[in-house]
């Protein structure tokens, strides 16, 4: 089984999961994300959002595949170019961090420790460009208290699908900067990847594969 790691560009953007090429979630403030998706032009702000970051930052994600097939894919970039991280409670993200946005395996290919090279990668670029951490908005699954209006506000302004679940970020290493009951900011340090155990691999393949794509009409 022959494994290729590749930088997502404009040119292999068409192998991301139909849902997540045309996402605009992390790309977009929440209001331009909605007229986006209302004018059909999703497509086109994605790949607007892709040319400017790899012109200015650089890499910004990664597509892995398996025998030429598209498998999994992360996308990852420093919060200042990704207009939604600052529409969370936990915000903002620190400023040695770079955003883990968002990641997934398709169910086939899960079990393999294809999870951990995609994490992997993305603390690979970011311990070569001097960053320290990676950090995440987490996604705990649960009822908010009745009375506080002003949280319902907040987390309904977030798709949480698209969100990586909490509980599989703490289980590979990610601790808890900043706790919420329903959208906590975590941090993984780079330099604690190098210790990781093999039994990570599991639980990253599982946190990759349960990630749905959010409805485009949010």
């Amino acid at each position: 089984m022959a494994r290729r790691l590749v930088s997502i560009t404009l040119d292999n953007l068409g192998d991301l999961p139909h849902r997540c090429r045309s996402c605009v979630f992390w790309e977009l403030d929440p209001v331009s994300g909605e007229r986006a998706c209302a004018a059909g032009g999703t497509d086109l702000e994605k790949e607007a959002w892709l040319s400017d970051t790899l012109l200015e930052w650089g890499s910004c994600g990664h597509l892995l595949y398996v025998d030429n097939a598209p498998a999994g894919y992360i996308l990852y970039a420093p919060p200042a170019y990704v207009p939604r991280s600052v529409a969370f409670p936990t915000s903002p993200v620190s400023s040695d961090a770079v955003l883990l946005m968002t990641a997934r395996l398709m169910p086939e290919f899960t079990g393999g420790g294809l999870g951990r090279m995609l994490v992997q990668a993305v603390a690979r670029d970011a311990s070569r460009r001097g960053i320290k951490a990676i950090e995440a908005f987490g996604r705990l699954d649960g009822t908010p208290d009745e009375d506080d209006a002003s949280a319902l506000r907040r987390d309904a302004e977030a798709d949480h699908s698209c969100l990586l679940p909490a509980d599989y970020l703490l289980a590979v290493g990610f601790k808890t900067v900043r706790p919420h009951r329903r959208t906590p900011r975590l941090r993984l340090d780079i330099k604690s990847v190098a210790s990781w155990r093999e039994d990570v691999e599991y639980a990253l393949d599982k946190l990759f594969s349960s990630i749905q794509a959010p409805a485009l009409s949010r």
